[in-house]
C-alpha cells in the first residue's frame, strides 16, 4: 500500500519526532535548535517524498537529513562567533568617573596650597615622571634640596587630603 506525502510524514511524525529531537540535541546541545532541525527535515522530506525512491527507508532519509541540518547548525554558528564583535572591557560606571574627578579636583586644590617649590618638585617628579638629578637641573636646585622639597610637599599634601575627607 502506497501512501500519500502527508499521511506518511504525519505517521513519521508521530513515531520518531521525539527521538530524533534527542539524537539532534545530542548534536546541537541545545534544546529548542534541535527540534527547528527535525522540523525542517520533516518539512524537507515531505517536500522531497515523491522522488523518495524507497519509503521504506524514510526514517533513515530522516536521520540523514537531521545529522546534516545539525552539522550545518554549528558551522553557522562557528561562523557567526569567529565574527562576532568583541566584548568591550567593563567601563567604569559614571559615579566611579565623578569620584574620580572629585578626588582629582581635592588633589589640585591642594596642591595649589603648597608652597611654590614644593608644589613645583611633586609635579616634576608624579606628574613630569623625572628623576631626582633632572628635577634638580630644572628647578636649578641640589638633589638633597628636591628630596627635602618632595617630602614636606607629600606630607602637606597628605595633612590636607586627610582633613577634606
Amino acid at each position: 500500500m502506497e501512501w500519500d506525502a502527508d499521511h506518511a510524514v504525519t505517521e513519521l511524525y508521530r513515531e520518531h519526532y521525539r527521538p530524533l529531537v534527542r539524537l539532534a540535541a545530542l548534536l546541537v546541545r541545545d534544546h529548542a535548535t534541535a527540534e527547528e532541525v527535525v522540523q525542517d527535515a520533516f518539512v524537507a522530506m515531505h517536500g522531497a517524498w515523491r522522488r523518495l525512491r524507497d519509503p521504506n527507508k524514510a526514517l533513515s532519509y530522516l536521520r540523514q537529513a537531521v545529522v546534516n541540518k545539525a552539522r550545518s547548525v554549528l558551522r553557522h554558528r562557528a561562523v557567526v562567533e569567529k565574527h562576532a564583535p568583541k566584548a568591550l572591557p567593563d567601563a567604569p560606571s559614571a559615579e566611579h568617573g565623578a569620584m574620580n574627578l572629585l578626588e582629582r579636583e581635592a588633589v589640585i586644590r591642594a596642591l595649589r596650597k603648597l608652597p611654590t617649590r614644593q608644589r613645583e618638585a611633586i609635579v616634576l617628579r608624579y606628574y613630569g615622571d623625572l628623576s631626582e638629578a633632572q628635577i634638580a637641573g630644572a628647578m636649578g636646585i641640589s638633589k638633597g634640596a628636591v628630596k627635602s622639597h618632595t617630602s614636606r610637599g607629600i606630607s602637606a599634601l597628605r595633612s590636607v587630603l586627610e582633613q577634606t575627607t
